[in-house]
């Protein structure tokens, strides 16, 4: 009598292939792709961190660009109200005797054709007058404020009391408003403007 021997391991087809209790679960797990994990601890540290930390970074030198672009504009309307006043009263101060200096310095401070017209006036108006009259001014800021202030530009209100003597008469005091415009020309803030107001 034959005995029939059951097949070798390698000659079995496998679709038919006897199952035993938990070989189907074994096949499958073996034949099916293994899902990958999301590892939250690496996703956290090598991509939410550093961006984060780039973020941070981006907005601190925003912020700090902003705060230093307000300080160099509040530096820029101290400077130039104070240029102003200094300006101002130059301008409006003389004595009979130094009137072409006291005026001939106040010039350096002016620009473009606001000074050709300032030296035209002065020459041909005050200078005269008070040498002939004797009239001396004296000038005092009593207010000043900026309008606006950029890199090279500046706008600045001044309160002016400007006191006259003539000759031996007794001293008057004119209070006037002055819309002022300066303009950095080489390093300096000088007047391009002078506009009663």
């Amino acid at each position: 009598m034959a005995v029939d021997e059951p097949p070798a391991e390698d000659d079995r087809d496998p679709e038919h292939t006897p199952e035993t209790p938990g070989t189907e679960s074994v096949q499958q797990t073996e034949t099916a792709p293994a899902a990958r994990r999301v590892d939250w601890s690496r996703l956290v540290d090598y991509g939410v961190l550093p961006g984060l930390a780039l973020v941070l970074a981006l907005a601190a030198g925003l912020l700090k660009g902003l705060d230093s672009s307000a300080r160099d504009a509040a530096d820029t309307r101290v400077e130039s109200v104070q240029v102003a006043r200094d300006a101002a009263t130059a301008m409006l101060s003389y004595q009979p005797d130094t009137v072409d200096q006291d005026l001939g310095a106040a010039g350096d401070r002016l620009t473009g054709g606001f000074r050709d017209s300032f030296a035209r006036f002065t020459r041909d108006v005050i200078i005269p007058r008070a040498k002939q009259q004797r009239v001396s001014a004296k000038a005092q800021v009593s207010a000043a404020g900026s309008v606006s202030a950029t890199a090279d530009r500046a706008v600045v209100v001044l309160f002016v009391d400007q006191i006259v003597t003539v000759g031996e008469a007794a001293p008057t005091k004119t209070p006037s408003r002055y819309r002022v415009t300066l303009d950095q020309v080489g390093g300096r803030w000088l007047i391009s403007a002078f506009d009663p107001i």
